[in-house]
């Protein structure tokens, strides 16, 4: 492995490494990014190793244009205008694939994700590269956000630390949040991700999978990290039965390191997860049986609260007036989950008490 400060990098050195099959650490202007030979299907293999991703998740990539992004994405004519209006930047585009990647890249619908970023030294490897390359976080899945190389390094085995062939430092990175995430398959474009470009007022975005989600409230948890350990976060979840709502607190124990199956305690209303970080605890509640506030003493909300812990509440709406007391104390995130017009389809949206 081969660590190389940015102002010393050299564009060759790098693109003989991807030419080679190999996986390359590098900056953008949100987080570290690791990126691959997309047209490799050995390099994407490494790349999944690396990031203990779980098989069907894709990967989205980075190239130097539009006219590049055409080789791999069928660009329509509502993906014309977010390429002109917000690239290069932090912004993913997702179109319908041409196909012709590396198995593993593309979703399993076909659809591809593609970045320009707004970095030079990106960009001019890219070029000199002539192929896309992998546009993905440079953290192992569900670990924390890379800003410096240290947040990658500290969250890795020893053995996927071996998997990495060139590091590209560019210090510390200013604190974005990631790239948002746009769907432009149909004319009418979804947001499925908001990130440091903000595309529409209010907090809405669609999910089109239970692992989308849980990547979800991965985001989400992740805006509010500064309070881990100073302030109990409460997800107060609203939403129809089977909507998605312990689905949902899934991405948030897995964002956190939980590695038990959580499932909803409708029975015993509460379970609590340890965790290792400066938050001590998840909570997770359903009040879908409690049929008086007088109930609640069973839970102690309140020991929850001064113990700082996350606690995600399904059904928040019956006991609302019992959450909202809590306002000074804690965080409390308002999430709506609807169900969207496709199958998997959900609509979430959320806000915060003030």
């Amino acid at each position: 492995m081969q660590i190389v400060l940015e102002k010393d990098v050299v564009v060759g050195d790098v693109v003989k490494v991807l030419q080679n099959g190999g996986l390359v650490i590098y900056p953008t202007e949100t987080l570290y990014g690791a990126g691959v030979d997309a047209t490799n299907e050995k390099a994407v293999k490494k790349l999944n190793l690396f990031k203990k991703r779980p098989a069907g998740k894709p990967y989205s990539i980075a190239v130097t244009d539009i006219g590049m992004a055409r080789k791999f994405a069928v660009i329509n004519s509502s993906a014309v205008k977010m390429y002109k209006t917000f690239l290069p930047g932090p912004v993913t585009i997702i179109s319908n694939g041409r196909h012709i990647l590396a198995k593993g890249v593309e979703s399993e619908r076909g659809t591809l994700g593609v970045r320009i970023p707004d970095y030079k030294l990106i960009i001019k490897i890219i070029n000199n590269f002539n192929k896309p390359i992998t546009a993905t976080s440079a953290n192992a899945s569900y670990k924390k956000s890379p800003y410096n190389i240290s947040d990658i390094f500290d969250n890795l085995s020893d053995k996927q630390k071996t998997l990495i062939d060139y590091v590209i430092d560019g210090g510390e990175l200013p604190h974005r949040e990631p790239s948002t995430v746009v769907d432009t398959t149909y004319e009418d474009i979804s947001i499925l991700r908001q990130g440091n470009v903000k595309l529409v007022k209010g907090n809405k975005v669609l999910s089109v999978s239970p692992d989308n989600t849980e990547d979800i409230a991965k985001n989400i948890l992740q805006k509010y990290e500064t309070y881990f350990g100073n302030r109990a976060i409460i997800f107060a979840l609203k939403g129809d039965m089977g909507v998605g709502k312990t689905i949902f607190t899934k991405g948030l124990a897995k964002t956190l390191g939980i590695t038990q199956t959580v499932t909803s305690p409708t029975f015993n209303l509460i379970n609590s997860y340890s965790v290792n970080s400066p938050v001590k605890k998840l909570t997770h509640i359903d009040v879908w049986r409690i049929r008086s506030v007088d109930e609640l003493w069973d839970i102690n909300l309140v020991k929850e609260i001064s113990d700082k812990s996350i606690v995600s509440i399904e059904w928040a709406d019956k006991i609302s007036d019992v959450i909202r007391k809590y306002h000074e104390e804690a965080i409390i995130i308002w999430v709506k989950i609807r169900f969207g017009k496709k199958e998997n389809d959900r609509i979430i949206s959320w806000g915060v008490s003030k």
